[in-house]
Formats: C-alpha cells, structure tokens, sequence
C-alpha cells in the first residue's frame, strides 16, 4: 500500500519587505541579500497572524476537497508555539470543526517538526488506511530589526494531508537519520527572537546533510543519478544552494543540469518569502511542483533539517496526474497581491507583534475576506476569528 501526500495547502501573510529596500537600509549592497543569502523578499507577520492562523488558512486551501470524517489526526509541527501547555492542533481543529475522535496534538524539534509530523501520519496511515491524517508546520521566523539574521526571516505555513494511494507524492520506505546534541540555533523561553550561531549552524547543516543523504543511498543502493529531484531544508536559498552542489559533485553533466534545474524551480516561493522553519522544506516541494514538469514516478529525495540538531533524508515518487492538485495561480496571487511595506514600516510592524496584547485588547484583521487571524485573548484564552 503506497501512503504519502495527497493534498498540499499553502499560506503567508499579506505583508513583505523587499530585500533591495532592506540592504539599502542597512547600508549594504543589494547583491549581498539578493545574490549572497538568495532572498528578494521577506514575508512580514503583523500581530494578527500566529503559528495557528496560519496553520487554518493553509488547510483551509484543500479542505472543501476532502472527505473531513476520514480524518483521523491532527499533527501540529512548530517551534514558534502559542502556548506552553495546550497544543497548536486543538485550536486549529476547533476551526475546521473536526470530529471529536480526532487525535491531536503538537510536536517540537526545530525546523525539523513538519517532517516528524510527516511521519508519526505516515504510519498511522499504514495502520488505518481508511482514514487520513492533516500534518501542518507553522512558524515566524524571527532574529531582530537590524541583526545578522535579519534577511533570513520569513512567515508561513504549509498544511499536507497524507492518505492511502496519495494523489501528489508516495513515501518510499526508509530514511537516513542524523542527530546531535548541539547548540547551532536556540530561542529560551523568555525570547520572542532566536539566537543563532550563523556560521557554526551552516556548517553542521552541511555536515548533517553528507551524512545523512549519503547514508541513504548507501541504504537503498542507489545513486545521485537517480533522483530526478533533491530538495531542500530552505532556511535561505544560499544554504541549499551549497548542500545541492555537494550533491553534484563529480556527476555526469546530465544529472549535474537536472540537479540544478530541480532546485532552481525549488527556490522560487523561498525566494519570496523567507525563512518558514517547520515548513520551509514542503514550500520548497510546492515550489518544485508549480515551477517544473515532472514525470510520474519521477524519484525526489528530501532533506529535512532542525538545528539543535536533527536531520533525516528520505524520499518519495511523483504521483500520476499530480498536476490537478496544485495551482500555480493561485499562489501567485497570494504573493502578488500582498502590501509592500516600507523598512520603517516592517520594523514598527514587526516590533509591535512581539508585544502581546493586553487581555481583552481585541485585534482586527486587515487580511482579506475569509481569512483566520489572532483577535487577542479573553481571560487570557487565545481567540481565533474568520476575517
């Protein structure tokens, strides 16, 4: 029995800072934000979009399309958790009105979440294959106004739902696997922004990603031939930029150009939106999907990474007809049709969000009609509201 992804939902604020505008603020050369990190724009959170917000409206881009009773779980992968106790799931399950049977709940480790998710739903799958599972991976990528980490930030969610006889990828059986204790990126709980250590954790990202993709094909006997695809941890393009090269190396020209062009449609939404965490690598495998045509069956392999620190490379096949299961359009019109902001602007924006509201402060939205936002909190309890 084939599981894997069925559906794919896909969501980002309605606001972005232009990286020419932002080096030019910082007094930097453009070319170094838009060449040297590979980022041109940079998704802005305000205080009305959260991890849970945007984890509704990303599935709310398939719901109507699926059969809501068969699902079973509801897996919640984040690191930019709303609250210590209560999970991200529930929140998101009461708006999509979820039957009560539904397990579920949060899971944490870095940008790694997602993929966790990915699979705890893989296997459930395997065990009840009449029923399906939502994963989604959520998160605000957050360092600071005017920090080294600045240009790698971003907003956005990705939510899957995964299924027997997936209609957009199948999950091969497997997986190479890489973790340390170590201390390459971190946010305390007292921090609304990360702590990082840039140079250290690129290094280990690399260093994690030989391991693990060589361990993998050294495990199923394969080649680097013999993906058609690689794809990505994105925390900006520039990163998996140098993991794709180390996979290239010393390949014949064909595999070398099908790499390169692979990843090239790849990068495309991580361009325009920045650092996603938990979802970056599945908004790398939308990009994939929208800006290349690919043959059924084509073999994609996929590199999750979560810095303190986990890796895992593992694989899946393009499903027949996965065309009908995603629209090219309607992402460009989300992105399209976001407010360019001014640095002064992002910046009182961004300071603003890492404020919480005061109790009963209700929040209004300026998201456009039938989207979920954060409304503030009453008796200190998070409320969600449709726009």
């Amino acid at each position: 029995m084939q599981v894997g992804i069925d559906k794919i939902g896909f969501f980002t604020p309605n606001k972005y800072v232009d990286m020419v505008d932002l080096a030019n603020a910082r007094g930097e050369d453009p070319n170094k934000f838009l060449i040297g990190i590979g980022q041109k724009e940079m998704a802005v959170a305000d205080a009305t979009q959260d991890a849970v917000s945007m984890g509704i409206n990303a599935t709310m881009q398939y719901l109507d399309k699926i059969e809501k009773d068969k699902v079973g779980l509801l897996v919640f992968g984040t690191e930019s958790g709303v609250d210590q106790s209560k999970s991200a799931s529930l929140f998101v399950k009461s708006a999509l009105k979820l039957k009560p049977e539904v397990r579920a709940f949060e899971v944490k480790e870095a940008c790694f979440g997602l993929t966790a998710a990915l699979m705890i739903a893989r296997d459930f799958v395997r065990v009840h294959p009449d029923q399906t599972a939502i994963v989604i991976g959520s998160d605000i990528a957050r360092y600071g106004v005017n920090t080294p980490g600045e240009v790698t930030q971003g907003a956005g969610a990705i939510s899957l739902l995964v299924k027997k006889d997936p209609a957009i990828l199948s999950l091969n059986d497997g997986h190479s696997a890489y973790s340390e204790d170590i201390n390459d990126f971190w946010r305390p709980n007292n921090s609304k922004v990360a702590m990082v250590d840039g140079k250290y954790s690129t290094q280990v990202y690399l260093d994690f990603f030989t391991n693990t993709f060589e361990g993998y094909k050294k495990q199923k006997n394969w080649n680097t031939r013999d993906f058609n695809a690689i794809l990505y941890h994105l925390p900006f393009t520039k990163q998996g930029l140098k993991a794709n090269r180390l996979a290239i190396a010393d390949q014949d020209e064909a595999t070398v150009k099908r790499l390169e062009d692979s990843f090239e449609a790849s990068k495309q939404l991580s361009m325009r939106v920045g650092n996603i965490y938990t979802a970056s690598l599945y908004m790398s495998l939308l990009s994939l999907l929208e800006n290349k045509q690919l043959e059924p069956n084509s073999l994609v392999g996929m590199f999750s990474y979560g810095s303190g620190a986990m890796a895992e490379f593992f694989s899946g096949n393009i499903a027949d007809g996965y065309e009908k299961e995603v629209n090219v359009n309607k992402t460009n019109e989300m992105l399209d049709g976001r407010t360019q902001l001014s640095v002064d602007e992002y910046e009182k924006i961004f300071n603003d969000a890492l404020i919480d509201p005061i109790d009963g402060q209700e929040l209004t939205s300026d998201e456009k009609s039938g989207v979920w936002y954060f409304a503030g909190t009453q008796n200190h309890i998070r409320q969600y509201r449709q726009k």
